[in-house]
């Protein structure tokens, strides 16, 4: 157990490496990395809770790697990914080179706020989230909180 999720998490800050060095960025944040870490941990803890409650209910284990783990063990996780992947997320925006000095960025933090409380939900409440991306492509209230941080995110840049 947690060996999974770290691995996924490393593998998503390697892309993300590598998409930077690709499209040459200069100032990358490291805030940046520590969020993307967290919140690849946080959606793959997500994922493996409603793995552990779909397997509760078929009554099968649907990978040996959830025999490791315990569904107050994955909440507690949740809570603490969640919790830090909104601070790095709110430290990025404070305290990052490049971005506006006025800290406009600030504003798009009750959008990601929004985005990890309902992702919470639903995987918490709802029981969803073996597959997160469907999630994404499925969930209107999370679509709406990306495209409003998206174009708050534009506006701020741009200083529209």
């Amino acid at each position: 157990p947690l060996l999974d999720v770290l691995l996924l998490a490393g593998f998503y800050v390697l892309r993300v490496g590598a998409g930077v060095s690709l499209i040459t960025v200069t100032r990358f944040s490291p805030w940046l990395y520590l969020f993307t870490i967290f919140l690849a941990l946080y959606l793959g803890i997500g994922k493996r809770r409603a793995e552990m409650v779909a397997m509760s209910t078929h009554n099968g284990v649907t990978r040996r790697v959830l025999l490791g783990y315990s569904l107050p063990f994955l909440d507690q996780l949740l809570m603490l990914d969640s919790a830090m992947a909104l601070m790095t997320y709110s430290l990025y925006t404070f305290s990052a080179s490049g971005l506006p000095d006025n800290h406009a960025m600030m504003l798009t933090i009750p959008f990601v706020l929004y985005g990890v409380f309902r992702y919470l939900y639903l995987v918490q409440v709802k029981g969803i989230g073996e597959a997160p991306e469907e999630v994404l492509f499925k969930d209107r209230p999370i679509q709406a909180a990306i495209v409003l941080w998206g174009v708050s995110v534009f506006l701020i840049l741009y200083k529209l």
